[in-house]
């Protein structure tokens, strides 16, 4: 499968993206994005991300730009420096897809691009375009000005008295993540380091990583496990138990404790959120974080809205200058894992209750997610197309589980029972995958929701 535009940039086989196509790209991005003669890039630590990095900085130098390299850090580090700077950037990054595979995440010089800017570099992308290999300048302040952002919101007792398990895998915040934890006030127990790419998705852990998550918390007597997916822009959080917090939980405690009055999130997450009542308004989009950002633009045309956005994946989008623990934070409309991350653990230092207390407090609405692999785009969308337009293979796909109070089609299709459960299937958009989602009461009734269903998928297949 040739590489392709999704809702996180281009992605591909690393033999498919070859130093000319991704020059070809960036040269097409760079003609459709203002630039004032300056590119950034930063990378994952993905054994190709190097290589590729220095096909973009070849072909932003032959095209005439300075380019600055930022390094090997965070997705949001190098978009929060690009956007200072007034420069486009991209990251070379896969985010959570395995090593085999990389991408391109553009950004331009006011952020994530739109889907209306994927639409100009598409069409100005006229195929491999190589250029001299261009050694790029390196400047190491994108990733200190990122620590300094939440050193400076949550002050050093913000996560006093916390043992505090950092998985360092193959994250390219991993460092980052460790130091800045122990600033903050935390006690900080490294753990899982890896030296080879480690493909974590925070969307749908796996059993083994939730074991090793759980035997940690219990051996370590941790009141946390914290980590991210490879360039750190979704978070991976598990309670003291080892228990995974999912993505939106996180999202709508860092909500709270931000005092957030408008959410805007994707049709995949928990519908807790409005069962909360405590937010003004919830708006509902498709999933991917451009039709989040783009959703957001518009709710904080109202300066009092103060707007946040987050998907089930937990990567966090903040719209206003909001209260931390230890002073004001900045907005950052890009998807961020660090927010995430330290807010509800600041929240738990608060309040004098465990993370699993937290989330106990918030509406019985629990979510669960996995996908099937290696399934080609096409096979997953005709299987949800049918699925949505044959009402007797659909109940006949979802026998056992009640009759249907209604179907949702904003992206992919999205079921819901008369019981109150949830079943959401969506095609990946830049990967072969099928994503299963599912909603019930207990997060067992959703767990079992979603093997039930990819289990049904797997027979249709077969």
């Amino acid at each position: 499968m040739a590489p392709k535009f999704g809702t996180s940039g281009l992605r591909g086989l690393v033999s498919e993206l070859t130093d000319g196509l991704c020059a070809g790209y960036t040269r097409a991005f760079l003609a459709s994005v203002p630039h004032r003669g300056l590119l950034m890039i930063g990378r994952d630590l993905r054994p190709s991300s190097a290589r590729i990095a220095g096909a973009v900085a070849a072909a932003a130098r032959e095209a005439g730009l300075d380019v600055r390299d930022c390094g090997e850090l965070p997705t949001p580090a190098l978009a929060l420096a690009a956007m200072a700077a007034g420069a486009p950037s991209i990251m070379v990054t896969g985010s959570h897809i395995p090593a085999d595979r990389n991408g391109l995440k553009f950004y331009s010089p006011t952020g994530e691009i739109t889907k209306a800017d994927e639409a100009a570099i598409l069409a100005a992308y006229s195929g491999d375009a190589g250029a001299p290999p261009a050694a790029a300048e390196l400047h190491n302040s994108a990733l200190p000005a990122y620590a300094i952002r939440y050193r400076d919101a949550f002050g050093t007792s913000a996560l006093k008295g916390l043992r505090v398990g950092v998985y360092e895998h193959s994250s390219v915040a991993r460092d980052l993540t460790r130091d800045l934890t122990a600033d903050l006030g935390a006690a900080v127990i490294p753990l899982g380091r890896s030296e080879s790419f480690i493909p974590v998705d925070t969307e749908a852990v796996d059993t083994g990583t939730r074991a090793r998550l759980a035997g940690w918390a219990a051996a370590h007597r941790l009141d946390a496990v914290i980590s991210t997916d490879g360039d750190a822009d979704r978070p991976l959080v598990a309670d003291e138990t080892g228990a995974v917090i999912p993505g939106d939980i996180l999202g709508t405690l860092t909500a709270l404790a931000l005092g957030a009055r408008t959410v805007v999130t994707p049709v995949s997450s928990n519908t807790m959120i409005e069962a909360t009542g405590r937010f003004a308004a919830v708006l509902r989009t498709r999933i991917g974080s451009p039709h989040v950002i783009a959703a957001m633009e518009t709710a904080m045309l109202d300066a009092d809205a103060r707007t946040v956005g987050f998907e089930a994946n937990g990567g966090f989008l903040l719209g206003f200058e909001a209260d931390g623990p230890g002073g004001r934070l900045a907005p950052l409309v890009t998807r961020d894992a660090m927010l995430p991350i330290l807010m509800p653990l600041a929240e738990a230092v608060r309040q004098g209750r465990p993370l699993s207390a937290l989330v106990a407090a918030l509406p019985d609405r629990r979510t669960a997610s996995d996908r099937l692999e290696n399934v080609p785009t096409e096979t997953s969308q005709a299987l949800v197309t049918r699925l949505t337009e044959d009402t007797t293979e659909r109940a006949r796909f979802f026998a056992g589980l009640g009759p249907e109070r209604g179907i949702d089609t904003t992206d992919g299709l999205r079921i819901s029972f008369a019981s109150g459960n949830i079943v959401h299937l969506r095609p990946s958009g830049n990967a072969p995958e099928l994503r299963c989602y599912a909603e019930a009461s207990t997060t067992a009734e959703a767990d079992a929701l979603v093997r039930r269903t990819l289990d049904a998928i797997r027979a249709a297949m077969a």
